[in-house]
């Protein structure tokens, strides 16, 4: 009978040991997901993280100062805006296909109507290419994949 009640205790902690390591694994492939997405997809910004990481206006309010490491297009839409629905998938790929070699911003002008003010967009979708010398090229309306491409190359990346 002692037998049996230490096959059923060393049951038990087997599998108490299986079932954290089990729940361990998991965690770590949950984080690993969601690094993986956050990094292939444009990134949202708040007028503070815009402030941080693009352009401080509000300290130096006539000149434009690229603050980030890479280069970046940073696209102010909307959600109701058609032309800004047919951009979105354009830079989804985009964010995957330049991963780590630049980024994809975007402004929602109605969450962050400062930021729009700020810079004076009056249609959407409105397009800065910001290289990391010199000034951003502004670019209004919807385009395709290739001429994204296309400033990708020739403004960002300078190929």
């Amino acid at each position: 009978m002692k037998r049996i009640n230490y096959i059923y205790i060393g049951l038990m902690l087997v599998l108490i040991a299986a079932s954290f390591l089990w729940i361990n694994r998991q965690k770590e492939e949950a984080k690993a997901r969601v690094y993986e997405v956050k990094k292939m997809e444009p990134i949202h910004l708040t007028k503070a993280e815009f402030l941080s990481k693009v352009d401080n206006f509000q300290t130096n309010p006539t000149e434009w100062k690229y603050l980030g490491n890479k280069p970046c297009i940073i696209d102010f839409y909307a959600t109701w805006c058609g032309p800004c629905k047919m951009v979105a998938p354009i830079l989804d790929d985009l964010a995957k296909e330049y991963d780590g070699q630049i980024y994809i911003y975007k402004v929602d002008v109605d969450a962050e109507p400062e930021l729009a003010n700020a810079f004076g967009i009056q249609s959407i979708p409105t397009l800065f290419f910001c290289p990391m010398k010199g000034d951003r090229q502004i670019m209004q309306g919807g385009m395709p994949k290739e001429s994204f491409e296309k400033a990708i190359a020739e403004i960002l990346l300078k190929k």
